[in-house]
């Protein structure tokens, strides 16, 4: 379980902005993994995209230096994990806290479903699904 949740905070510390952590979204991944958005507006949003590649591409479109987030940070609250065999079920909720280029702010909360394998150097993500439960601008005090 350790190694599961060593792969999700990497994970969330990788999609970080700007104080992204060093290191490859890819390493993290199966070859055949899935990345997808669940419920009406998590699912219509970002859909489903499978594959290492497509799923880091994917991603990568809202990491710099493309122009979508100023800032972000991602806090992972405490969850559940499961084990059998050499998979692990994870379910989280998470918080995320962004300031986008446009200037607008959010502050979010979904809910991570994510499935690892185990092989001898590390746990990977292999499905990874995520469904928005809250969502709200953030204020600022002046």
């Amino acid at each position: 379980m350790t190694g599961a949740l060593d792969t999700l905070t990497r994970y969330l510390a990788l999609c970080d902005v700007p104080r992204r952590a060093e290191g490859e979204l890819e390493e993290l991944f199966t070859e055949d993994a899935v990345w997808e958005g669940g419920g009406a507006v998590y699912g219509e949003r970002f859909g489903r995209t499978e594959g290492r590649e497509a799923i880091v591409a994917m991603l990568s479109a809202y990491l710099p230096p493309n122009p979508h987030l100023r800032t972000n940070v991602h806090l992972l609250l405490p969850g559940t994990c499961t084990t059998t065999g050499s998979t692990v079920y994870g379910s989280w909720p998470m918080q995320q806290l962004s300031r986008y280029e446009s200037g607008d702010t959010e502050v979010m909360v979904a809910q991570l479903d994510v499935t690892f394998r185990l092989d001898p150097d590390r746990a990977r993500i292999s499905v990874f699904r995520t469904e928005r439960l809250f969502s709200a601008p953030l204020t600022e005090e002046r």
